[in-house]
């Protein structure tokens, strides 16, 4: 610090030295060091001297308040200096302060045009190279022609100065395949660094194989590319297919090794870490890391970032504690937003909360948005949505990507008031929502299967121009998924239209999905013989719509469709087969389908768990059984497969086992399993078994239960006898009984033909489920069996009223691998007369007496 008596310390010092030479080496100092109070207590002793009016003096005091970013001291300075204006050094050191500031670019422009005005001094390439980079920043290309033009009018515009200038100044404007080439073209003698403008020029304008054709140019000519054009050449490489970037990253990095000059560069090492790592190839990435002798913090960041990149969660976290043990200074906000998402990846909330802190501790990283929205984003993922929304509360410069993350955030959680809440805290603070603000509220309309939500976002997007505004239609696939998901096919294939030639593989698969989703098959395979160009999900989309949907043949027919053009099935198409086996009851076709499922490896326990399930839908409770003893990483789900599959066979004592057994490992049951398991208990007739299962649901398992719970408890009582039982059961329901509960009541009056009871069930049922022909059924049954015809008469009249008719009963079976079908009334199964036989057989042996041998 300079002390208050600085000044005449320095006339003491100054007032014999005449070598303007040497005050204009200590104002330079001055700059270099940022000491803007020691250059300020100089130009107060100088001035006292009278040295300022050197020419020498002057330019250099006028450079430290540039340097110095002391602008309004400079502006005056150059004010008050008479000769100043006269020359385009002077102007030239005053433009360079503002334009170096980056926060007056506006003010430099307004000061090259008063010079341009004044007409004393003409402006120089020196000023070309100080005011174009402005007209870039500012995406002024009027301003940067007209200085083009200026150029072009003094013959200036071939000095290589101004022409590296003006490839830049295009090429960030975006005008690089004419302009910024035409004047890379006219500059007459090129250095590296022009070459090195026009090469990054095409690769930030993602024209790749230009930059790449360039460079190729380049090696050809007499320039030999330094540290930034490896540094620029690498991104572009990395930028194709990865089988092919590596090849071309290689050969770079081998003529960096042949000149040793550029890997001694950081710089490139950097560069070609990053290279390796964005390729995939993380082990070259980490030897050629290991093996640099020296690593400044973007080496640690690049590692960092890579290994997040790769999905090595892990080791990036590894390393980020090597670079805290390393004597550099300490992270920045680069190494602070790579290393969050791992910590969100892991859970690790220990660590993320100590960069939080860190953070917290230093109040510059407090200022900076990104970390704020990533530290967002890390609570979001780790399920801690109060610390997520607290940190978005303490962000003082909140940006878009600020209320995306929170509103994702609220969106995946399923805080649907919290989300509309900030929604409309967004617009009213004048923010505007772009193309991810539009794709996280879909998703929450998505979750809530609002469609008027839909068509609210629908109308904001096309008002705003976000729908179209993209080349890749990512908006416009949304939405339509989104209407497909609220079952509003009619505006989703609206929307399908208005992509017209942006549609996309990913557009005609969500408007397959939706068709398919609706029972739209006919549409869907339309859509799909008019696809051009299909993919495997395609095909899964296609095969699960027909599985799922009783159209097995189909179902199988486009599986060999798929094998005959060359694909392979995954996971998920024999997931979507399955359901075909099991409308079929194929066990030969399941055990196609396990093997295949065996060679593939396919490591996935909803597989197995579905395929366990098929296996005991198709009659094979022992093949199941199997299965289960064989898996070692018995979860929730294979359980639940399990003991569904025992509960489907009247096997209650095993289903009660297998539940016992997943209860001492520890596995907490969900609503589904205790469904299987109450099921198994009423199928094998274990009343007070079923009936203790039902009490632990809330009282040991803090669950309520559901309907389901309630209509196996039902069934579970009437089938023991207990149809009195039962119905008080029902009656003492403490959540309304809906038709299933109802339903099974009255299945259970049919099978004990308590008509009265019955009667009175099927009233309360009809006024829930009034279109269900099964209940009609059952009640007709119930009054037949007590030989109340009148009563039938009056169903059957009610169901012709109602327009309700009954469906044909279908059966088969599968028989040497063939498929047998029966419909009721139709008699044309090619061996009919010895079905007719045997069931003839059958029915006289039914009525014989049975007589027990004593």
């Amino acid at each position: 610090m300079l002390e208050p008596d600085s000044s005449a310390c320095c006339y003491g010092s100054f007032r014999h030295i005449h070598d303007h030479g040497v005050i204009a080496s200590i104002f330079k100092s001055c700059a270099v060091l940022s000491s803007i109070k020691w250059g300020k207590a100089l130009h107060s002793s100088i001035l006292k001297i009278g040295h300022l009016s050197s020419h020498q003096v002057s330019k250099a005091l006028l450079n430290m308040y540039a340097k110095c970013g002391a602008l309004s001291d400079c502006n005056k300075l150059f004010s008050e200096v008479g000769y100043c204006g006269h020359d385009p050094v002077f102007w030239n050191i005053l433009l360079s302060g503002f334009a170096g500031s980056r926060n007056y670019d506006a003010e430099a422009l307004s000061l090259f045009n008063k010079m341009h005005v004044a007409n004393e001094a003409k402006p120089s390439s020196v000023t070309a190279a100080i005011i174009l980079p402005v007209c870039a920043r500012m995406r002024d290309i009027y301003a940067g022609k007209s200085l083009h033009c200026y150029m072009i009018k003094y013959g200036l515009e071939t000095h290589t100065l101004v022409g590296n200038a003006l490839v830049s100044m295009y090429a960030k404007c975006g005008l690089v395949h004419d302009d910024a080439y035409a004047a890379f073209d006219s500059t007459r003698d090129k250095d590296v660094v022009s070459w090195n403008a026009i090469i990054a020029g095409f690769s930030e304008n993602k024209l790749e194989d230009n930059a790449l054709s360039l460079f190729s140019l380049m090696l050809k000519s007499q320039i030999k590319p330094n540290h930034a054009t490896v540094a620029n050449i690498l991104p572009v490489c990395a930028s194709f297919d990865r089988s092919i970037a590596y090849c071309f990253g290689k050969e770079i990095h081998c003529y960096s090794l042949r000149h040793h000059v550029l890997l001694a560069d950081v710089s490139v090492c950097n560069a070609l870490v990053s290279f390796y790592l964005i390729v995939g190839r993380v082990k070259e990435a980490q030897l050629l890391f290991q093996r640099m002798e020296f690593k400044d913090l973007i080496s640690w960041n690049a590692i960092i970032s890579g290994y997040a990149l790769n999905g090595e969660w892990s080791k990036a976290l590894e390393l980020f504690g090597e670079l805290l043990s390393s004597e550099l200074s300490g992270p920045d906000s680069v190494t602070l937003i790579s290393i969050l998402p791992a910590c969100a990846h892991l859970k690790n909330l220990k660590v993320g909360r100590e960069i939080h802190s860190y953070v917290l501790r230093h109040p510059y990283f407090c200022q900076d948005t990104s970390i704020g929205n990533a530290i967002v984003s890390f609570y979001a993922k780790c399920h801690n949505i109060e610390a997520a929304y607290h940190t978005f509360l303490m962000i003082s410069n909140r940006d878009l990507i600020s209320w995306n993350s929170m509103l994702d955030a609220f969106a995946e959680g399923g805080h649907n008031i919290r989300f509309l809440e900030l929604l409309h805290w967004m617009l009213k603070e004048g923010i505007r929502p772009d193309s991810i603000t539009i794709l996280t509220v879909l998703h929450f309309c998505a979750y809530l299967l609002n469609v008027d939500k839909v068509k609210e976002t629908h109308c904001y997007s096309l008002r705003h121009g976000l729908l179209l505004s993209n080349v890749e239609p990512s908006t416009g696939n949304a939405m339509l998924d989104t209407y497909a998901k609220c079952s509003n096919i009619e505006y989703a294939f609206k929307v399908f239209q208005s992509l017209s030639d942006k549609k996309n593989l990913v557009t005609f698969n969500s408007m397959i999905s939706g068709y398919v989703n609706c029972g739209l098959y006919d549409d869907a395979y339309t859509i799909f013989n008019k696809m051009t160009a299909t993919d495997l999900t395609t095909w899964n989309l296609m095969v699960q719509g027909y599985a799922e949907n009783d159209c097995p043949d189909q179902a199988l027919g486009l599986l060999h469709q798929l094998q005959a053009r060359g694909m392979k099935p995954d996971a998920v198409t024999i997931m979507s087969l399955l359901p075909a086996c099991a409308q079929i009851a194929s066990v030969h076709l399941l055990k196609q389908c396990h093997g295949y499922v065996i060679r593939a490896c396919f490591g996935d326990a909803h597989l197995e768990a579905a395929l366990l399930d098929v296996y005991a839908k198709c009659g094979s409770i022992s093949y199941a059984s199997k299965l289960f003893q064989s898996n070692t990483g018995r979860d929730l789900v294979i359980f639940t497969a399990m003991v569904g599959g025992y509960a489907m066979h009247g096997m209650g004592e095993e289903a009660l086992r297998i539940f016992s057994h997943m209860l001492e490992l520890g596995i907490k049951p969900d609503h589904i399993i205790v469904t299987a398991v109450l099921s198994a208990c009423r199928h094998a007739g274990l009343v007070d078994e079923g009936l203790k299962i039902f009490y632990s649901i809330e009282k040991r398992h803090g669950m309520s239960p559901t309907m389901e719970h309630y209509s196996c408890v039902v069934d579970l009582l009437a089938r023991g006898g207990r149809i009195h039982d039962a119905y008080s059961f029902v009656t003492g329901m403490p959540v309304e009984a809906n038709a299933s509960v109802w339903g099974t009541l009255l299945g259970a009056c049919r099978m004990y033909n308590d008509v009265e009871l019955g009667r009175a069930v099927a009233e309360r049922l009809f006024k829930i489920e009034a279109k269900n022909i099964g209940n009609y059924v059952l009640l007709s049954n119930l009054f037949a069996a007590d030989a109340r015809w009148d009563d039938v008469m009056e169903i059957r009249k009610l169901m012709k009223m109602r327009y309700i008719k009954k469906p044909a009963g279908c059966s088969w079976i599968e028989v040497e691998r063939r498929k047998n079908v029966f419909v009721a009334g139709d008699s044309s199964h090619p061996q009919r007369s010895k079905i007719y036989t045997i069931l003839g057989t059958l029915d006289l042996q039914i009525k014989e007496s049975f007589q027990l041998n004593q």
